[in-house]
């Protein structure tokens, strides 16, 4: 596997996906998922140019960021439960996957005494699928006035996890509705909201989530190939 060749190969795909929509290129970041990838593949992701990765679990994290370091990025991109929440700030550069109020609130207290400011995104369930996490569309219009006020999470988008479709085009409806809940959010105003980043799309359908706004994509296969548990 030449991981350099692969991440050629997705710059390339980015390009081509930006330029139907009439996008810039640079204008998405491309977040490299290291799940189950062992250090010495994201040392020759990192010589091949990424600058941004994404784990899924805090204790596979917990092995790899201290000796990685943060010249890079760190996202945290998994279903984080609130026992891990002070390990994950302590660690992560943002967090992805913020699903619940209470979630939120203790990223806000740990955060707190951390003496850190979280960026975040708030996790969005558009398929109801009762085996992933997220806000029900109604249900993230609720919470924006109390997650407005916390002083050390900010609010910069959302993100989504689409049903599970052999066809990347079962992905597009997902993807433009997160596009449209991003606006309407956008459209109320509310200080400490700020729907800057819209994160979706994954290696077998980032190509449509860029066509529909996507500036954040979460790429582990097509970078890393088929990964086994560790």
């Amino acid at each position: 596997m030449d991981i350099r060749e692969n991440v050629s190969i997705v710059k390339d795909r980015i390009c081509k996906a930006a330029f139907q929509a009439g996008r810039n290129p640079e204008d998405i970041l491309l977040i490299a998922v290291t799940k189950n990838v062992e250090a010495d593949a994201i040392k020759a992701g990192i010589e091949a140019g990424l600058t941004d990765f994404g784990e899924n679990r805090i204790q596979e994290a917990e092995g790899k960021i201290p000796e990685l370091g943060h010249d890079v990025k760190w996202h945290f991109i998994g279903h984080l439960q609130t026992n891990k929440v002070r390990k994950a700030v302590e660690l992560f550069d943002i967090i992805h996957s913020v699903d619940s109020l209470h979630l939120a609130s203790e990223i806000e207290k740990r955060a707190s005494v951390a003496g850190k400011c979280l960026p975040a995104l708030l996790q969005v369930d558009l398929g109801g699928e009762d085996t992933k996490s997220g806000f029900s569309r109604e249900g993230i219009l609720e919470v924006l006035d109390q997650v407005a006020g916390f002083d050390h999470i900010r609010i910069k988008g959302l993100m989504t996890i689409p049903p599970w479709s052999e066809d990347p085009e079962g992905s597009r409806q997902y993807f433009r509705d997160l596009a449209a809940l991003k606006e309407e959010i956008f459209s109320m105003h509310i200080p400490g909201i700020n729907m800057e980043h819209l994160s979706m799309g994954m290696s077998h359908d980032f190509d449509i989530a860029i066509q529909e706004g996507a500036d954040m994509i979460r790429v582990g296969t097509a970078l890393f190939g088929a990964r086994c548990r560790l």
